[in-house]
């Protein structure tokens, strides 16, 4: 108290200012470091712990078959994810969309639909083509009964090739190089005669279907 009294109220200006410069040093230390540590261990500093989650890479169409590309794992806090979700991305990959998925969703067990082999009851066989008609392939479903329809040309008027068709798979969207997108190839079950005819006419016309 005696030294306090001694000084002049310049001095004791110049002493606030100190002590207020230092303060607002410790408290910029502590921000940064708080920040440091947020950033190296984010689920820890939330009192939140994450877990590896699998999800969508980008939108996805249903019947999509999964690939490398179209998954990768994000770190989500386990109050926010969803039961029967998915951690490795090998338990999804080949696997088929029951229903279309946005980027960034997390795939559930329920998104993934039961594989319908590509080859059924003896006697059928299984044809990809590919539709006139690119978002005719967004209204499909997996095990859904389709007829196919090739396109009319000069000389060759529109004609059912083949009636109730079963979908077995929904291929993606592709983009030719230098061109426009290319309609997905969409694998279908049919008697074994008439997915030869189908596979030799749609690549000579245009094919699309009609849903039952």
């Amino acid at each position: 108290m005696d030294v306090l009294a001694k000084l002049t109220p310049p001095d004791l200006t110049r002493l606030h200012s100190r002590r207020a410069r230092l303060i607002r040093r410790w408290l910029a230390a502590g921000l940064l470091l708080a920040g440091a540590l947020l950033f190296a261990h984010p689920g820890s500093a939330r009192g939140a712990p994450t877990t590896p989650t699998v999800v969508a890479a980008h939108d996805l169409p249903s019947g999509a078959a999964l690939r490398t590309s179209d998954v990768r794992l994000a770190d989500l806090p386990d109050s926010a994810r969803p039961a029967g979700v998915s951690s490795t991305l090998g338990e999804v990959e080949g696997h088929l969309l029951a229903g279309a998925v946005r980027a960034g969703e997390p795939l559930t067990d329920v998104r993934l639909a039961k594989t319908i082999p590509a080859s059924g009851e003896p006697g059928t066989a299984t044809v990809p083509v590919r539709l006139a008609d690119s978002a005719v392939a967004g209204l499909l479903g997996l095990g859904g009964r389709v007829d196919v329809v090739a396109a009319p040309e000069p000389g060759a008027p529109a004609s059912v090739l083949a009636s109730g068709a079963t979908v077995v798979a929904i291929g993606h969207q592709e983009k030719a190089a230098g061109g426009p997108e290319k309609g997905p190839l969409v694998l279908l079950r049919l008697p074994e005669a008439t997915a030869t005819r189908v596979a030799a006419i749609s690549l000579e016309r245009p094919v699309t279907v009609t849903l039952r």
